[in-house]
Order: C-alpha cells, then structure tokens, then sequence
C-alpha cells in the first residue's frame, strides 16, 4: 500500500521545494509571447525541457508539479519527462483541474472545474508515471465585498472533493486555494482573507473525511494588493503570512508550499527568506516550508532563451542560478 504520508513529507526535505511546470496550454502561450516567443506543442515542450533537462536540479527539487500533456512528452535526451524526473529522484506530478467559470451566484468571482470524470483521470495519470497531483482554486479580494463567503465555501468544498478523490487514487493531493495579488487592498486585508479561506478548507477537508497527514498545502503570501500604493517589506510579509498560516492550518498537516504569485523573483526570494528565518527564529511552525514557484524561477531564464537554442546553455544557468537563490531562502540550516 502507498504510504501517502512518506511521500507527502518527503517533498520537504531540506532546501528542496517544487517548480510549478504546469501552466496550461492558454497559459504558456501567454507566457511565451510575452517573451517574444512562438507557440505551438513543440515550443512548449521545448519550455518544459529547457527546465526538466537542466542537469543538477535534483538539489534543489523535490517535485515538478506538469501539465496534462507533458505526461506524455519526452525531452531532448527521449525520455519521457516523468522517467527523466523520478531516476533523479525528483517526484513528477500533474495539475489535474479544468480551469475557471464564473460562479454563478456571484459572477465577479471563479469556481474551479474538473470533479466530474476526476477518478478516471487520476487512474491515467497514476499509470503515467505521477505520484502527486495538483488542484487551484481562485479567491479575489475587492474592499469587503469580495471574496463572498459562499464563493470561498463552494471552493472549499470542491477543493476536498478533490482532495478525497486523490488519496483513494493513491495519491497526494496538493491544495490550492490561491488569494490573488491584484486589487488595491492592504497585507492585513489578504492575512484576514488567507486565514478566513484556509479555515473553511480545513472545515471541508473535516467533512469529507480526508486524511490531513497527507495533504500538501500551496497557499499565497500576505501581500498589499499589486494595485495599492504599499510595498510591503519581507519581514511584514513573513508576520502576517505566519500568523495567518499558525491560525488556520491543523498541525498535522504534511507541509506547505508557497506560490510566487505575479511577485518578481527578488520578491519571491526575499519574502521567502524573510519567511523561513522568522519560523525558525520562533522555533519552527508545526509544518515544514518551501516553495512552488513557477514565473519566479522561470522568468530570467526565458527572459535569456527566446526560443533559440543557442541560448539554451545561459538561460539555464540563470535557472540554476535562481533555483540555488530560492533553495538557500529555505534552507537557513
């Protein structure tokens, strides 16, 4: 039998996280383009592979959470991503939700999609090679009108129903109940909405039997809205995102990861840092911390590629360069 526990735990390991490689087909498009790069199914594998197949990536990851159709990829070396992950004994994984719709009893904000055929997708999966899968819902905040409790509930609960379906696929679900960075509202304003979401999650994961133990949690960092006039120093980040993470998450959780969240990757960095040294300068938080960063760790390399091979060997370096950056911000061993 899977031991979900182990495995959930063992993403943690020290100054080891997650690189979120699983943007959608809408979204790596959108991704490279705005790095003046042409789309299509083989730029995008050549995306994941400029990442996946950087050697030496197994120091400082523990996981790669893929898109649907890099299950089935292989990189430049023809190995299937999955294969080229696990000899490397980096844990492949898959998002395995269906994206967004308007909610309908209140159409400013999103519900997430794909229960539906959810158990025969995890079976596919599982054969192809993942061992953890991955599930965001999204929660806007706007004055005190948004998010609406009943919008963070019906998140909640599909988040769980998720959740269930994964461990009885054999499975580890990561939960991912992302408070958006855009809007003008303050840090306190997204520590009180991060805390209210994570309550009512936990609430659901209680109601639907789900086994916390092995439940990975990926949340955002407190941070003043994108839109507002404030910059919020790490330390400011790290007080507000611990004390809301300490009031809202049961200690027998397995871990949580941080989402970068349109932060550059200096932010992404710093606020980390700033994180991990306060935990441990408080005796530790009852969970183990890391990261689940996608454009923070991609955005200088891809920056650096364009699209071209011959810039394949320095826009790895930078990957590298910042993976060593945002490992060493976990790691203050």
């Amino acid at each position: 039998m899977t031991d979900l526990v182990a495995i959930a735990r063992s993403f943690f390991a020290p100054g080891k996280g997650l690189l979120a490689a699983d943007e959608s087909v809408e979204t790596a498009t959108i991704r490279l383009a705005s790095h003046g790069i042409q789309t299509g199914e083989e730029m995008r594998r050549q995306f994941r592979d400029l990442f996946i197949g950087a050697e030496g990536i197994e120091e400082s990851l523990s996981g790669v959470i893929l898109f649907t159709e890099t299950l089935r990829e292989k990189g430049n070396d023809k190995k299937l991503f999955t294969k080229s992950l696990t000899t490397r004994g980096i844990h492949p994984g898959v998002k395995v939700d269906l994206g967004t719709e308007p909610f309908p009893t209140s159409p400013h904000e999103l519900i997430t999609k794909g229960l539906f055929d959810l158990p025969e997708r995890l079976a596919e999966y599982k054969k192809q090679g993942a061992v953890f899968t991955k599930w965001r819902a999204i929660i806007r905040i706007d004055g005190d009108t948004l998010p609406t409790a009943v919008a963070i509930y019906e998140n909640a609960k599909r988040l769980a129903s998720y959740a269930r379906e994964v461990q009885m696929a054999g499975l580890v679900p990561i939960l991912e109940p992302e408070v958006l960075l855009g809007g003008k509202h303050s840090r306190r304003r997204a520590r009180a909405v991060i805390e209210e979401t994570l309550g009512v999650l936990f609430s659901a994961l209680e109601e639907q039997s789900v086994d916390r133990a092995s439940v990975i949690v990926k949340t955002a960092m407190a941070l003043s809205g994108s839109d507002s006039e404030k910059k919020d120093t790490p330390l400011e980040v790290a007080e507000d995102t611990i004390a809301a993470l300490v009031a809202s998450v049961p200690r027998q959780v397995a871990g949580i990861v941080f989402l970068s969240g349109g932060q550059t990757p200096d932010q992404a960095t710093d606020n980390l840092s700033a994180i991990c040294r306060l935990s441990k300068e408080n005796g530790g938080t009852p969970w183990p911390l890391t990261f689940s960063y996608a454009r923070a760790l991609q955005d200088e390399a891809l920056g650096m590629w364009k699209g071209k091979k011959e810039n394949v060997p320095a826009a790895r370096a930078a990957f590298l360069a910042r993976l060593a950056k945002v490992s060493a911000a976990v790691d203050h061993s």
